[in-house]
């Protein structure tokens, strides 16, 4: 498992939804259906603000395949790879 917080490159539906991303050098094409992340919740006196955060697998043309969490940071308007699992 690989923890990182890089930026990357993310297309996503009209909905949000990822549906492919540029990491690594590498195009890799989302391979089953998306699941939403919840927020890490460690203090209850300020619920956080809704950030998108998805867990998916994704596959590039040579045949490697991860698992990736990532989350949009909504104040820069870009996409981090927070793991990616292989």
């Amino acid at each position: 498992m690989l923890i990182t917080s890089t930026e990357i490159a993310v297309w996503t539906t009209p909905a949000g939804v990822p549906e492919r991303l540029f990491w690594d050098g590498a195009r890799y094409l989302v391979t089953d259906t998306p699941t939403p992340l919840e927020p890490n919740v460690s203090f209850v006196t300020h619920p956080p603000a809704a950030t998108p955060a998805w867990r998916f697998q994704a596959t590039a043309a040579d045949g490697r395949s991860f698992v990736f969490d990532i989350r949009l940071d909504a104040a820069r308007g870009r996409w981090q790879l927070l793991r990616a699992y292989e």
